[in-house]
């Protein structure tokens, strides 16, 4: 405890109240009130240093200060001026863009006018669309034929793709009965028949059958009949095979196929299967004609048929 005067003091460690903001602390700078009071060498403040005299004062510098932003720097919505091509340029395209259009409307214009004459001279445009995969003849049942007469199109159908099977099979039939030591005209047969049946089939009496279904032509349902007649006399033909033609080995039919069965078995399985195909194409394509000639008789078609062919009798007379 430090005395002071005439008693003691009551906190010996207490400083003298000195303002560090006052204009004479300021002058006089931190180390002044060390060297007057002699108590104490150490400044007040927040941090002490052992000897304030000799830190020399701040001096007093600035910093420089940033470069201003714009105004705009923190708006989203604020436009940004992108260099666009010359008034010249666009107008140029613009002029272009405005010719491709005119001839663009000029040619559908076209189209349309070819498509109107087409259609007023009894002219149907088919696209073609069937098979999906390699579109080679145009087919689409569900919107040109009558909803009446859909199922029975697509039976009449399913015959056609049956006669593609059978000849097809025939084919596979006949080239290993070839093989197996055969003769190698009746493969040649096989080929004629699948490449003149398949599309012959279609031309001659499926095609007349859709566009008959569709159009209600008394014609093409007359086309139909004759070569579908046709159609089935060669399905119950080449069902039985005679030996008419080569020993009936050109067609994979019952009677070869008894012959065959005991020396070459495969050879015999194969035209065993093939007779089946047959048969089945024809059972179903019999079926079909009556069903057609049904309609056929009941829609009037079959008198329209008679007096077109009078008044074509009539004009080659004339």
């Amino acid at each position: 405890m430090a005395a002071t005067g005439g008693g003691y003091d009551p906190n010996p460690f207490d400083e003298d109240e000195v303002n560090p903001f006052s204009k004479k602390f300021l002058l006089q700078g931190p180390g002044a009130r060390g060297k007057t009071s002699g108590e104490s060498n150490y400044s007040g403040g927040t941090f002490f240093t052992p000897n304030p005299g000799s830190i020399p004062a701040a001096s007093n510098s600035r910093l420089s200060p940033l470069p201003p932003e714009p105004a705009d720097f923190y708006n989203p919505t604020a436009t940004v001026d992108i260099p666009l091509d010359s008034v010249k340029d666009l107008k140029k395209k613009e002029k272009e863009l405005q010719a491709k259009e005119a001839e663009l409307r000029k040619r559908e214009q076209e189209v349309k006018r070819k498509e109107e004459a087409a259609a007023r001279a009894g002219i149907v445009l088919e696209e073609k669309n069937w098979p999906p995969f390699l579109p080679i003849i145009h087919h689409d049942i569900a919107n040109e034929i009558p909803v009446h007469l859909q199922k029975l199109q697509y039976i009449a159908f399913a015959t056609w793709l049956g006669l593609v099977l059978a000849l097809t099979w025939n084919f596979i039939a006949v080239t290993t009965a070839w093989i197996r030591g055969g003769d190698a005209t009746i493969w040649f047969l096989a080929i004629i028949y699948a490449i003149s049946g398949v599309p012959g089939a279609y031309v001659l009496w499926y095609r007349p059958l859709y566009r008959a279904f569709r159009t209600e032509s008394a014609l093409n349902f007359g086309w139909f009949f004759l070569f579908y007649v046709l159609h089935i006399v060669f399905c119950i033909f080449a069902a039985v095979a005679p030996p008419i033609v080569f020993k009936g080995d050109s067609l994979a039919g019952i009677l070869p196929a008894i012959n065959l069965i005991g020396s070459h078995v495969l050879v015999g399985i194969f035209y065993f299967i093939g007779f089946g195909l047959f048969c089945l194409e024809s059972v179903l394509s019999i079926w079909v004609l009556q069903q057609v000639y049904m309609y056929f008789r009941g829609s009037g078609k079959a008198t329209e048929m008679r007096q077109e062919a009078a008044r074509g009798a009539m004009r080659a007379a004339f």
